[in-house]
């Protein structure tokens, strides 16, 4: 049985959610006003910039964070993406960021390795570290950063070289030249990637003759040539057909242990395949997180409970 053919989480509300006619409704979550919440729930509130706690899962306490997240904050000019977000990713995880577009979880994912620095307007405030050291602190070295952070991006992008200059292109701007390192690496990231078969007798072709499919494959071998702590994969199966996403969702499983891995996506039944544990993002804001099958089977919030079954987003 493939990734693809495992069945996606059906969600079962706990009973402890239901509120029988005798006994008095739920509480709202901490920070929102009880009679708004009710009135107008928890997007409502959201919506109208109403503090409030995110739902966190006591499962997230049994991790290890390699990525941590604190009190977050990001304006674009004078427009916040980002408030108040704090979350953890357990080392050697996937952690799935889900949420309706525009609800900032490609912009957090940007802010791991520091891509959103490349945007003259952004400003942060709180603090984002990996391995306890704070990404944002002005002595870090960026480049030493990115090198322990790799990523793969919505469309596959390849560089107009070989197959072969693509998957070392970390190693030659960090210096090696020695061909015998550059030929191992190139075989065990694209064996690693899934790819090395497809294309071992072609490595001296242009990356760009490949199928979509096969250069986010390719993409990947690249962006673990650099041996990272972490990989981020911001919809990397969006562009792909069925047969290249599962291809890609079980090369995501084969690498859970060796890296810590962050990845958006807007499909609920990939999320329910490939994570570990669910962060649930809406117009900013973490709105609840745990183990994935907490987030798809029993949720804290209905909200939660609404984005994962379809009836909201």
């Amino acid at each position: 049985m493939t990734i693809m053919d495992q069945p996606a989480f059906s969600v079962t509300r706990p009973a402890s959610a239901a509120t029988p006619a005798n006994e008095p409704a739920q509480k709202p979550p901490p920070g929102i006003p009880q009679s708004n919440a009710r009135a107008s729930g928890l997007f409502e509130a959201i919506k109208r910039g109403e503090p409030f706690s995110a739902a966190v899962h006591d499962s997230l306490a049994r991790e290890k964070a390699l990525v941590d997240v604190e009190h977050f904050d990001l304006w674009y000019g004078k427009a916040q993406a980002l408030h108040d977000v704090s979350l953890t990713c357990p080392a050697g995880k996937v952690t799935a960021l889900i949420g309706p577009s525009g609800c900032g979880k490609s912009t957090l994912l940007r802010c791991v390795n520091r891509m959103n620095d490349l945007i003259e307007s952004v400003r942060v405030r709180g603090r984002m570290s990996l391995s306890g050291r704070d990404i944002n602190d002005p002595h870090l070295d960026v480049i030493e950063l990115r090198k322990r952070i790799g990523m793969v991006f919505q469309k596959p992008n390849p560089f107009p070289m070989s197959i072969f200059e693509n998957v070392v292109y970390p190693l030659r701007i960090d210096g090696e030249r020695d061909r015998g390192v550059l030929a191992e690496t190139c075989e065990s990231t694209l064996k690693s990637a899934g790819l090395w078969e497809e294309v071992k007798d072609r490595l001296d072709a242009s990356a760009l003759a490949l199928s979509g499919g096969q250069q986010q494959r390719l993409c990947i071998a690249r962006a673990i040539a650099a041996d990272p702590e972490v990989l981020l994969l911001d919809e990397p199966c969006s562009a792909l057909d069925p047969i290249a996403t599962g291809r890609i969702e079980e090369l995501i499983h084969e690498f859970k242990g060796e890296y810590t891995i962050l990845i958006v996506t807007h499909n609920m039944q990939q999320a329910s395949r490939v994570s570990d544990f669910t962060a649930f993002m809406y117009l900013g804001r973490l709105v609840e997180i745990g183990a994935t099958d907490e987030i798809f089977l029993q949720p804290k919030l209905k909200e939660t409970e609404d984005y994962v079954t379809g009836r909201f987003g």
